[in-house]
């Protein structure tokens, strides 16, 4: 509601802290650290043995990545004539497979760790796409680009979890 000031000009009035607002105004909005600290509170640590999907959604995913990296380099011939290299391989496999295990134990770092190879992943997908020169090709690039930011995206609550069991 406006009251008219000694000036004659109008100015918004508000209501005191903890009082409701009148009829027609809104409730002033939190400040930017009052929406983080709600955002925290509501977010409950993960219990003992609690296993949200996302997180062993990926746990799963470095895993299986993990023994396919450890498979092709074991089978496929010639790596060098092919643009890979054992080492560089078996230090892909041993990031995977370190991945996978600190997920499993629920720790910060490597869930973090697999939302960046995510969003890499998610980078080189899209600039794949530009270059896809068949249909086949654009909807692997479509879904992959689809699927690692789906997975993205539900860790991010998975990792917030996490750091808040680590603070309490």
């Amino acid at each position: 509601m406006s009251a008219p000031s000694a000036s004659g000009s109008e100015q918004e009035t508000r209501p005191h802290e903890g009082e409701q607002p009148g009829r027609g105004e809104r409730a002033p909005r939190p400040s930017r650290t009052e929406r983080d600290e709600l955002a925290r509170a509501a977010l409950g640590p993960l219990a003992e043995g609690e296993w949200p999907g996302a997180l062993l959604i990926a746990i799963a995913v470095a895993a299986v990545l993990a023994v396919a990296v450890v498979v092709s380099l074991a089978t496929v011939h010639d790596l060098h004539a092919r643009g890979g290299s054992l080492a560089g391989g078996a230090f892909l496999a041993a990031v995977l497979a370190g991945l996978a295990a600190g997920m499993y134990r629920r720790r910060y770092w490597a869930v973090l760790g697999f939302q960046a190879l995510l969003a890499f992943q998610i980078i080189v997908g899209s600039l794949a796409l530009v270059v896809a020169s068949t249909w086949l090709a654009a909807g692997v690039c479509v879904v992959s680009v689809g699927l690692a930011g789906w997975l993205f995206w539900k860790l991010v609550r998975v990792l917030g979890r996490i750091a808040v069991g680590g603070l309490r």
